[in-house]
């Protein structure tokens, strides 16, 4: 089994795991090639920056300063089960484990579903928009199909909705939550886009990319079907 490849590390953070002092690894690969991605780098497949046994001896002497160590990406499910055993190694430690995750693999999450703690879901757009966002026709299905995996598990989440508005418009944010809330989800954030790599001839406004957050009426239907809603602008 091919050792996992780690791209990135975020050695603490308060935002990344509800409520746990965290750090995160940015793990290589990724299915989808997403119009707002910020992090291209780490869309190809190849070697990581990071030695994973370097990295399992930084994180024993944070034992009992960090609480959880998150699996971010990319896509970390891409590397399959070398993903899934370094998991279990780093929960070995006495860390709780998160996943940041677009769901393009539900057969591998549902492998992984013993060792993850908590996960953080990517839901990016209605069904007909989902393939011009991300480039994947089976996008879509297989982050449906994830969702289904992960509820089933009765375990923690937040579904993310980036409100890109080229792809996510106030009508698409309303059936998108439609959706959520009949599949029985509690934990929602609604994120503001925030412009990385636009082309200038395609680009948004701050008007465009704060409608979402200055609709009182939006904001209030919104609320009113979930337990939690967090709104990040």
């Amino acid at each position: 089994m091919r050792e996992i490849q780690i791209g990135g590390l975020v050695p603490f953070t308060t935002i990344d795991y509800p409520g746990k002092l965290a750090c995160v690894l940015f793990l290589v690969g990724c299915p989808l090639r997403c119009v707002y991605c910020s992090n291209p780098h780490l869309l190809c497949v190849g070697d990581g920056e990071y030695d994973p046994a370097s990295i399992l001896d930084w994180l024993t002497v944070r034992v009992g300063k960090l609480e959880a160590v998150v699996f971010s990406g990319g896509e970390a499910l891409m590397q399959g089960d070398a993903t899934i055993e370094y998991m279990r190694r780093v929960r070995a430690l006495g860390f709780k484990i998160g996943l940041h995750t677009n769901g393009f693999y539900p057969d591998t999450l549902a492998r992984a579903s013993d060792v993850i703690d908590w996960i953080g879901l990517d839901f990016k757009a209605t069904c007909e928009k989902y393939p011009d966002l991300t480039g994947q026709n089976i996008a879509y299905n297989n982050m449906l199909r994830s969702l289904d995996v992960w509820l089933a598990t009765g375990k923690e989440m937040e579904v993310r909705i980036t409100c890109d508005p080229r792809y996510v418009g106030k009508d698409d944010l309303v059936k998108i939550t439609e959706i959520l809330s009949a599949r029985g989800v509690c934990n929602i954030a609604i994120q503001k886009y925030i412009p990385h790599f636009e082309d200038a001839s395609n680009a948004t406004s701050e008007s465009m990319r704060s409608q979402f957050f200055t609709d009182t009426d939006l904001r209030n239907t919104i609320n009113s079907r979930f337990k939690s809603v967090t709104w990040r602008e």
